[in-house]
């Protein structure tokens, strides 16, 4: 174990998570820094390049964690960039549930009470990380992602639930058919950004 590791922690806090199978429920964030998947759509650009986060240890990351939260959340930028096994191993030691929410793009690492598979057509996952998945929860963009989504879902286990979300700038042009295409493929459901229509972060 690496005593010494470091991640760039670009912001963390306790709020309601809003999106997935388990939306409406608090949970602590913690939001590493660094990603180079590029989604075009993406709301938290500013998250892309690490080194414009503050590097902290393992401790001074788990105990930033407040609050009665049951539920701990890694997301980014994209977590699975850095080893998260000794990340993981300390938060869990507190008693916490860890969940991540990630592309899949690089090596699993870690220990996981949920993990949120969310493909990118931009840089693809690794074959490793769809027998991991929990949740696979696509974003709809244009119309073309209801291929890749039945691509993905393709690859994960049997017991994975099957997400489409609507990419919030577009959601208005993309959810009328997210709804058809769910009543006429009933194996998806539909999750929503629920924490802006909340205002929470």
């Amino acid at each position: 174990m690496q005593k010494d590791l470091h991640l760039p922690v670009m912001e963390s806090f306790y709020t309601i998570q809003g999106e997935g199978y388990h939306q409406g429920k608090a949970a602590w964030f913690i939001r590493l820094g660094g990603c180079d998947v590029g989604c075009v759509w993406c709301d938290v650009k500013e998250s892309w390049d690490a080194e414009k986060h503050p590097s902290k240890s393992i401790k001074e990351i788990t105990e930033t964690i407040e609050g009665n939260a049951e539920i701990v959340v890694i997301t980014g930028g994209e977590p699975l960039m850095y080893n998260l096994d000794e990340l993981t191993s300390s938060i869990q030691s507190k008693g916490k549930k860890l969940h991540i929410e990630t592309s899949g793009a690089y090596k699993f690492s870690g220990k996981w009470d949920w993990f949120c598979l969310s493909p990118k057509k931009f840089k693809a996952p690794l074959d490793e990380n769809y027998a991991a998945a929990n949740e696979l929860k696509v974003i709809v963009y244009n119309k073309s992602d209801f291929k890749w989504a039945e691509e993905q879902a393709a690859k994960v286990n049997d017991d994975c639930l099957l997400i489409l979300q609507p990419e919030w700038d577009r959601e208005k042009e993309m959810l009328p058919l997210i709804i058809d295409y769910v009543k006429s493929n009933p194996q998806w459901q539909i999750s929503l950004q629920t924490h802006k229509y909340m205002g929470v972060d």
